[in-house]
């Protein structure tokens, strides 16, 4: 999945060019390269989509050559996770009926590489043989109120080490204080967001809790065969696009935790801890991130610091910057914009940014 914006990431992520396809950790390689190099140790390229919006079609082509175009899956519009998955199932369906299939995000950090190829082979047999709707729990490390946490049921099994629970409760993005006693309890992980399951089961959950996504995707435009015909065409052909426009201008905009993961009752997470950030935030970057002496994690080269620590500093190649006397900011440059704020008020980046937009327009969001 690679069609997000990253607003929390503004001002380096922008609409036209999003987190994803930044180098946001100085390491040379986009997040989406990361992310691509990762999932080709786990299965072949031939069998990998990127499902993104349209307009990012030509800069995923470009940074990941070896995929084929129609491996880009287009979406005409943003409506969340569950028609993006609906429409990538759709697809891998006419490949192969009997797939298993892993959902991940493009712009996650993975630390241990080596851990998490051993959660997905696990994950990935589990679904082989079970009907479940496979979910990755990331164990947490602070009361993080950014990410959503998974309750654990009683345990299914343990597999290559790894313990299955069944899944007991979902909460989003809890309040501080029902986090620490999340972090305290012990029975709480980080939903990583981060899905494995067989095509056949996931086709079930969506027509019993998203029929109306199901009926777009599955029933739609169909050749004499029954192939479903945005499917295997390429987006050349205008009645292939104008089909795939109706679908999604007919679809409820909805994510596919809230559509179909928090309504079954065939859910179960793998208890991980592969060293995990979702790179939500500049505060989730400066916690996976390098720091100097003064704690201060700082991505570009020519940053001076004088008095300030505990400090998160992005500056573009060619610029310098003296800093003195901060104490737990966030300050990033980019070519026409700047963002300097408290790493504690982090969270109002998205309204900062949504402000910007309604006084200023679109070019500098």
């Amino acid at each position: 999945m690679a069609g997000g914006i990253g607003s929390r990431f503004w001002p380096l992520s922008t609409t036209n060019v999003p987190k994803q396809f930044l180098d946001i950790l100085g390491v040379g390689k986009t997040l989406i390269q990361l992310t691509f190099e990762r999932m080709k140790k786990i299965c072949p390229v031939e069998n990998i989509y990127i499902v993104t919006n349209a307009q990012y079609e030509t800069v995923v082509l470009q940074q990941l050559p070896e995929l084929k175009a129609e491996q880009v899956l287009k979406e005409p519009m943003r409506k969340n996770t569950a028609p993006c998955i609906a429409y990538g199932n759709a697809v891998i369906k006419q490949r192969n009926p009997q797939a298993n299939i892993l959902v991940t995000p493009s712009d996650h950090l993975i630390l241990n590489e080596t851990a998490f190829a051993n959660v997905i082979n696990a994950g990935l047999k589990i679904v082989a043989e079970n009907d479940f709707l496979l979910t990755i729990g990331i164990k947490p490390s602070r009361p993080d109120t950014g990410y959503g946490y998974i309750q654990l049921g009683k345990q299914f099994d343990e597999v290559n080490n790894i313990i299955v629970n069944k899944v007991k409760t979902f909460t989003e993005k809890p309040e501080l204080e029902m986090a620490k006693i999340f972090l305290k309890s012990g029975d709480f992980f980080w939903n990583a967001g981060i899905f494995m399951w067989s095509l056949k089961s996931i086709d079930a959950a969506f027509k019993e809790h998203l029929p109306e996504v199901a009926t777009l995707f599955y029933d739609a435009e169909k050749d004499e065969k029954g192939n479903i015909i945005f499917a295997y065409k390429t987006e050349r052909d205008v009645s292939d696009t104008a089909t795939l426009n109706s679908i999604y201008a007919q679809s409820p905009s909805v994510s596919i935790d809230y559509g179909v993961m928090e309504k079954s009752n065939n859910v179960y997470v793998l208890q991980s801890d592969f060293g995990w950030s979702d790179l939500g935030t500049w505060g989730a970057l400066y916690e996976n991130t390098s720091k100097d002496y003064a704690e201060n994690a700082l991505i570009g080269h020519d940053i001076m610091m004088y008095d300030s620590k505990n400090c998160v500093v992005s500056m573009p190649a060619g610029k310098i910057a003296i800093i003195e006397g901060l104490d737990g900011y966030i300050v990033v440059d980019s070519s026409d914009k700047l963002l300097i704020c408290r790493r504690e008020d982090e969270q109002r980046i998205r309204q900062f940014v949504n402000e910007l937009k309604m006084k200023k327009g679109e070019a500098y969001v």
